[in-house]
């Protein structure tokens, strides 16, 4: 079995991992920092959002979306570094973001604050256009986490933490969501961030159960990376997209007062056979 290789530690919740150009950006939900690392372990803060979460997305120029959760805003990094609103979310408490290849960029919300050990109630995905107008798309998925968009661009994927499967959207050509359909069941996995590779498969990280695992649509497991540590998201990149980006830290619950152990946010690769595809 390939070895799974530490590639950054020493931070706290780490989340949001996407490729993108030569280089792993990341947030550290703990610091309220987006940070870049290249294949050597160099790395460097790129921005500071006090942000949980703190979730990230590339636009098709090459620009980076943040959400700011509090504050209910998408910001966009400039190209000299200055974040500006790129869409009003009308309220805080936003999750993960993807966007896909025409700039629509989807967010979701779960429906209640889990860190404050309120009741469970459904969340939603919202989609912002380009244009910055904001729409409902999506709504009764119990716990909405990673989220991931085929490379046609014809299919949203939604991990829903608390039904234990990943749920499927086709994407219609004004950005709306249709075909509502479970695209897996995990059984007792319990998917966060997710990628698609080029098979059409999803690789999904699962705290609670420490690993990440790889399955084909309706739910059969191709692999699974076993770890010491909570696995919160997963991208696909490298020079080839065969390398595996897990970020993954000790869990202490919902409730603490720190999400996880401080300092045993890591930033780990894997080699895999299949690169990645589609977005994040």
């Amino acid at each position: 079995m390939t070895e799974v290789r530490t590639l950054l530690t020493g931070r706290g919740l780490l989340e949001s991992p996407r490729w993108h150009g030569d280089r792993l950006y990341f947030s550290d939900w703990s610091a309220g920092e987006v940070i870049s690392v290249d294949l050597a372990g160099r790395s460097e803060v790129i921005a500071q959002v006090a942000s949980l979460p703190l979730c990230t997305a590339w636009l098709p120029d090459g620009r980076l979306v943040i959400v700011s959760s509090p504050d209910g805003l998408l910001l966009r990094r400039e190209p000299d570094g200055t974040l500006v609103t790129h869409a009003d979310l009308g309220r805080p408490g936003w999750n993960d973001i993807v966007v896909d290849g025409r700039g629509n960029a989807y967010v979701n919300r779960a429906g209640f604050d889990p860190m404050a050990g309120e009741a469970v109630k459904p969340g939603f995905v919202h989609l912002a256009t380009p244009d910055g107008s904001v729409r409902q798309v999506a709504d009764d998925i119990a716990f909405p986490n990673g989220m991931a968009v085929t490379p046609d661009n014809s299919t949203l994927i939604v991990a829903d933490s608390y039904r234990h499967n990943l749920v499927a959207f086709d994407i219609d050509t004004d950005g709306a969501l249709s075909d509502r359909r479970v695209w897996a069941d995990l059984g007792q996995g319990t998917p966060d961030g997710i990628c698609v590779d080029a098979r059409n498969a999803v690789w999904y990280a699962d705290v609670p159960n420490r690993r990440c695992v790889r399955v084909a649509e309706g739910g059969t497991v191709l692999q699974t990376v076993a770890l010491d540590r909570g696995c919160f998201a997963c991208a696909l990149g490298g020079p080839d997209g065969t390398t595996l980006f897990i970020v993954a830290a000790q869990w202490q619950g919902m409730t603490e007062p720190e999400l996880v152990a401080p300092g045993t946010g890591q930033v780990l690769t894997l080699q895999v056979t299949v690169p990645g595809a589609g977005r994040p």
